[in-house]
């Protein structure tokens, strides 16, 4: 009987009968009438009991059945979606209380969903988790308490016990920005469109010119060698030109202490890891080819760039099992397996953080050296949590004294975008929310300015 469990309901008539029973101490008259609800309440309860605990028609051994359906791994950082499906076998309408054990690393105690279904039905239950750290998650049972129609008692069902489900890179962020590549509408999640800055691009074939192509693209000859060819027309012809292709593209994680920094939930690593998973998939789409080198006091995992089929599979393998380092990042040897590693020229994504010009200073000869053989693109992060500073009425001193040190910090931010400018290395300073939009318009600025 570990499964059943008495309600409020049974208890409020226990209650009423215990009243009555008070009061029919002093009023004799009462006892009969007393007795006899708390005989029709046993009786009921009887009743409740076998209508929940009777063998199923068919010979099945449960009335209720309910499952958890979700993907065989979740996606860091991104809303999962969970459905819960409930079916009603009994005779009668039930209500239920359905209760899911969720991971604890989620932290949360009102996954509790109070639902009413009519015999023979089904219920469908949707809710969403997001989790902030990549690991292994264990799933505990699907608990279903369920009710007849007289409510005294509840009987408890129990699925889907005990599963283990990984939570990876955000492979549905990668997907959602890949249909939307496809159907050429990044601009839809801030991805700007990029004017072409002179001719960086390979010769694809001569086509009629159309509304809105670039007038320096039109072929003169082409067009006058059809002008006086025989059934001609006086449409003019234009170059059609395509992106170059095969450029190796290398997103450099760093993985030391700075990046352990938190904001909405996720890691700066984990905000890198997304943002590299989604970069890697737009070059590869874009015909480039993607890498990946991890570091920090030592070197760490190394994926040469390519495109060939199983690329995205085996980066999202690696970028899984990535975690971050207590030590100060030794970008010495950064340089040293750069430099071992890849040959040929290269767009370099570095994500990073530098909270202070000393620091950036400090590793700014290795950054010049990767700089010199490669496109090295710095990428590092703003403190959103001072925007609250900046933007607070000063009323106080101590108001006055909070802005001015918040105003600090972020002036020394932009400065380090101006030191490493300075020195031809490309820097973007990002809001971790906005990392992956910003880095996606950084990678085909380039493409378009012929720079890979």
């Amino acid at each position: 009987m570990k499964s059943l469990y008495l309600t409020r309901r049974f208890f409020l008539a226990l209650a009423a009968v215990v009243v009555g029973l008070v009061v029919a101490f002093f009023l004799p008259g009462w006892l009969s009438p007393v007795l006899l609800g708390l005989g029709l309440v046993a009786v009921l309860l009887l009743v409740d009991v076998a209508l929940l605990y009777a063998p199923a028609q068919q010979g099945g051994a449960g009335r209720v059945f309910g499952r958890r359906v979700m993907g065989d791994k979740l996606a860091n950082g991104s809303d999962n979606d969970i459905h819960l499906y409930l079916e009603n076998h009994f005779r009668f309408p039930i209500r239920t209380e359905t209760i899911d054990e969720i991971p604890h690393q989620f932290q949360r105690r009102d996954v509790l969903f109070r639902n009413h279904i009519g015999p023979g039905q089904t219920q469908v239950i949707h809710y969403q988790l997001r989790p902030t750290k990549r690991g292994e998650y264990e799933f505990g049972a699907l608990n279903v308490l369920a009710a007849s129609p007289l409510g005294l008692v509840r009987r408890r069902f129990r699925f889907e016990a005990g599963r283990m489900v990984p939570v990876y890179p955000s492979f549905l962020q990668m997907r959602q920005y890949e249909l939307l590549a496809i159907h050429n509408r990044l601009t839809e999640v801030g991805v700007k469109r990029i004017r072409r800055v002179g001719q960086s691009m390979e010769f694809e074939q001569l086509r009629p010119y159309t509304l809105g192509d670039d007038p320096r693209t039109i072929n003169w000859k082409a067009t006058a060698r059809r002008a006086t060819a025989p059934q001609a027309t006086d449409a003019l012809i234009v170059n059609h030109y395509q992106d170059e292709r095969a450029q190796q593209v290398y997103c450099l994680i760093d993985k030391g202490r700075v990046m352990r920094m938190p904001f909405e939930g996720l890691s700066l690593l984990d905000y890198a890891i997304n943002a590299t998973l989604v970069v890697s998939n737009i070059a590869i789409l874009k015909h480039d080819k993607a890498g990946l080198i991890t570091f920090s006091h030592q070197p760490g995992a190394l994926l040469p760039a390519d495109r060939r089929g199983g690329t995205m599979r085996r980066l999202l393998e690696v970028l899984y099992r990535q975690k971050t380092k207590y030590l100060e990042t030794d970008y010495e040897r950064l340089y040293i397996s750069v430099k071992n590693n890849v040959r040929q020229r290269s767009l370099l994504i570095l994500f990073t953080n530098f909270e202070t010009l000393s620091g950036m200073q400090r590793q700014l000869p290795y950054l010049r050296r990767m700089a010199k053989d490669h496109l090295l693109l710095v990428v590092f992060f703003e403190n959103t949590e001072l925007r609250a500073f900046l933007d607070a009425p000063t009323l106080t001193t101590e108001d006055v004294y909070n802005q001015t040190t918040a105003e600090k910090f972020a002036q020394e931010k932009r400065q380090i975008v101006r030191e490493l400018n300075r020195y031809g290395i490309h820097a973007l300073l990002t809001a971790p929310q906005n990392l992956t939009v910003n880095t996606i318009n950084k990678y085909l600025e380039f493409k378009s300015r012929g720079l890979i």
